[in-house]
């Protein structure tokens, strides 16, 4: 079974209660599920949440979740959390609960390297850098990987550094710069057997959580969309995905 595991922390520290934030008329976290929803190959998506306000809202709109601890970490503990008691679950899909418009061809597409390779353990996707304040912005994951897919290294800085270009755009005309996108999925005893490992001097430095797995040994195999997604971190993000909202449904119209 291929399960999507949607992490819901209500106390972000930059917007205090994201998971409730209101896009028209739909808490964000309503958006971001239904959002899932449209992936053809997952079986079930479950929400995590550790807020009894979250957790209302969520089974109010009838969804499926599970409460879990205030004192995990992260959004990938909360996974674990949820998956540990799970056994029935081949596969896990890691859907960031800040992502309200993510398309389910991305979420499926991150799935199919599991599907005709069983060595695959993780798998996760990138796009290329398509601006310079994408380039420069610690905020935005760079990502390089070899001609097998498989990623070598995350950085908030800029990897590959490109020595011979004389600017950051023409860095970006004439190299390929990929972006990290959020989305991760699992082999279940991969999960479980991350969230079990210490933290490592990279991910300490980076605070990059995937960089845990490349120093344990962990193959992460890279899948590049032409997609984008749009975090929801600050007011200013919800203000702007509120915006694009509004142009979707005018396009509709």
């Amino acid at each position: 079974m291929i399960v999507g595991i949607i992490p819901a922390r209500f106390a972000s520290t930059r917007l205090m209660g994201k998971p409730l934030a209101d896009i028209d008329g739909k808490p964000l976290i309503q958006h971001t599920y239904e959002s899932a929803s449209n992936s053809k190959m997952i079986n079930k998506i479950i929400i995590a949440v550790d807020d009894e306000k979250v957790e209302q809202v969520c089974r109010e709109f009838g969804a499926e979740v599970v409460m879990t601890p205030k004192s995990l970490a992260t959004g990938t503990d909360r996974i674990a959390h949820v998956i540990n008691k799970m056994e029935n679950v081949d596969i896990v899909v890691n859907i960031q609960g800040d992502e309200p418009f993510i398309s389910g061809n991305m979420i499926d597409l991150a799935i199919e390297p599991h599907l005709f390779d069983k060595k695959v353990e993780v798998s996760t996707l990138v796009k290329r850098i398509e601006s310079v304040v994408e380039l420069q912005s610690p905020d935005v994951v760079k990502v390089v990987f070899d001609y097998n897919n498989n990623a070598l290294y995350f950085s908030r800085s800029q990897i590959p550094y490109v020595r011979d270009s004389i600017s950051d755009e023409n860095a970006i005309e004439n190299t390929e710069i990929y972006k990290h996108l959020g989305l991760y999925v699992f082999r279940r005893e991969s999960l479980l057997k991350f969230t079990k490992l210490k933290s490592t001097d990279l991910e300490n430095a980076e605070k990059l959580e995937q960089l845990r797995m490349l120093e344990n040994g962990f193959i992460i195999k890279i899948v590049i969309t032409e997609l984008e997604v749009i975090n929801v971190d600050t007011p200013e993000d919800l203000k702007r995905a509120r915006a694009y909202y509004n142009w979707l449904q005018s396009r509709k119209k």
